[in-house]
């Protein structure tokens, strides 16, 4: 019931930092972007060696990290085809079980060392979100480029993948005349998706900066 109560603070005050931010950036001069990022089953994707060693720096009791590890390791799955056959037992070599209260705490102390970007950035759990405001579109780009750079970086030392067609950039201002113009971001030699409308920890947000409940 404690860590179901922690998880549901963590993600209620992340929402509330991200919307302070959406209406400091409201200015007729500021040019705010962002980008919206996926990650390819990231749950499932959780290297376990690696999720050892960020506990192990975090508990300073070594039986508690591997009474965790004991959770999350002993599993194991089949596939039955529509024909009733069944495959043989496999266990799963990584990953941390999808819809437990534990699985979005292990995902957040596994990214807990996200590295530093030039701007703002939000993470709860596997949504992750970076942010920029400047006076110029190409500066808002550039920037959020170099940081998609820093970030892929990091992804990849850890295991985790990038969906490149479910990452989408997004911009937020009330200046109609650019109302058709869209970010290009690039990330690994390609210009991610542009969005008029994302949705983040539940909450869809469009470029005026209205937001819906979902």
């Amino acid at each position: 019931m404690l860590i179901f109560y922690m998880v549901r603070l963590v993600s209620k005050q992340e929402l509330l930092t991200s919307g302070n931010t959406f209406k400091a950036v409201n200015q007729p001069s500021k040019k705010p972007g962002a980008v919206f990022v996926d990650l390819t089953a990231a749950y499932d994707t959780v290297w376990r060696r690696g999720l050892t060693c960020k506990l192990l720096r975090l508990l300073p009791e070594k039986h508690m990290v591997h009474m965790i590890m004991e959770m999350v390791s002993n599993r194991s799955f089949t596939l039955t085809t529509r024909i009733g056959q069944r495959s043989r037992l496999r266990r799963l070599k990584n990953g941390v079980p999808q819809g437990s209260a534990l699985a979005p705490l292990l995902f957040n102390t596994y990214i807990s060392d996200l590295p530093v970007t030039i701007f703002r950035k939000y993470a709860y759990a596997d949504d992750l979100a970076i942010m920029h405001t400047d006076g110029d579109w190409l500066a808002v780009e550039g920037a959020l480029s170099k940081d998609m750079a820093t970030l892929g970086e990091y992804l990849q030392t850890w295991k985790l993948k990038l969906s490149t067609t479910k990452t989408v950039s997004a911009d937020f201002h009330l200046n109609n005349k650019e109302a058709k113009r869209e970010l290009k971001v690039n990330f690994n030699n390609e210009t991610l998706p542009f969005c008029s409308e994302t949705k983040y920890l539940g909450v869809t947000l469009g470029r005026s900066h209205h937001a819906s409940h979902s």
